[in-house]
């Protein structure tokens, strides 16, 4: 078992083969990748704070306090049991993204880029993530990706996610935005990625797949929160609470730090 998950199920089957088997290889190897990518992105598509909000209140989350369909709005508008189970959804949904593209292509560390790679995981939390961002199932119109991007580093690389976490919990007490939390916490993802590799792979760099996932879903994070940088510059961002407010608050308040 542990074997399979280390190698992966396209080397399990060219195991052994000669270089006459090249080709189909690469064929074997796009073909993986296209149905590694749609399975990712359709898991993605499956936003559980809409799922819930319509199941469970026969509302759409969308309706209500930032308009994003995240963690932090179903906090705010619905409650801490709500939050939890989207909490869950969205965990469970990019890990069997994840796990995906670990049983095609494996777990095992690879550097540099590699078919087999490590980095192949990456691919299908990044796809996860987009799916996340922009459902097929919702009119494109979804949260911003912290959260699955989360439990993809969770996953595929503990120790910088913890790193990453506590850095996260730090600003977000010190400032109560969560939003800038996510945004620091972003962008020193591949930086903090990066390191880790040298250090705990005896100096060998990160997989090609890995560092470009990374890399784009900083990026992606980053913008999808412009509009709460432009706000935390205008001091007109909401800040962080747990006490439940009056309906006229939520739904006055503008977009936030949705994942």
């Amino acid at each position: 078992m542990f074997s399979f998950l280390q190698d992966g199920l396209l080397m399990r089957l060219f195991a052994g083969t000669g270089e006459d088997a090249y080709t189909l290889y690469l064929l074997a190897f796009a073909g993986f990748t296209l149905g590694m990518i749609a399975i990712s992105y359709l898991l993605g598509s499956l936003n559980s704070a809409i799922v819930l909000s319509r199941i469970l209140y026969r509302d759409d989350i969308r309706k209500h306090g930032s308009g994003n369909a995240g963690l932090t709005n179903m906090l705010r508008t619905y409650g801490k049991g709500a939050a939890g189970l989207t909490l869950l959804g969205d965990i469970l949904k990019t890990a069997l993204a994840v796990l995906v593209g670990g049983i095609l292509f494996g777990f095992g560390y690879t550097a540099g880029i590699s078919l087999g790679s490590y980095g192949m995981c990456y691919i299908a939390g990044l796809f996860a993530v987009l799916g996340h961002i922009f459902p097929i199932y919702y009119k494109f119109k979804g949260g911003k990706g912290v959260l699955a991007t989360a439990t993809m580093a969770l996953i595929l690389t503990p120790i910088p996610m913890l790193i990453l976490l506590a850095l996260f919990v730090v600003i977000v007490a010190v400032s109560k935005y969560v939003s800038l939390g996510s945004i620091v916490g972003a962008i020193f993802y591949p930086v903090v990625c990066y390191i880790y590799c040298i250090v705990a792979f005896d100096g060998l760099t990160m997989p090609a797949f890995m560092a470009l996932s990374t890399i784009l879903l900083a990026i992606i994070i980053v913008f999808c929160h412009r509009g709460n940088i432009q706000r935390i510059q205008n001091h007109t961002e909401r800040k962080l609470s747990f006490k439940k407010k009056p309906e006229a608050d939520k739904a006055a308040t503008d977009d936030d730090a949705e994942d």
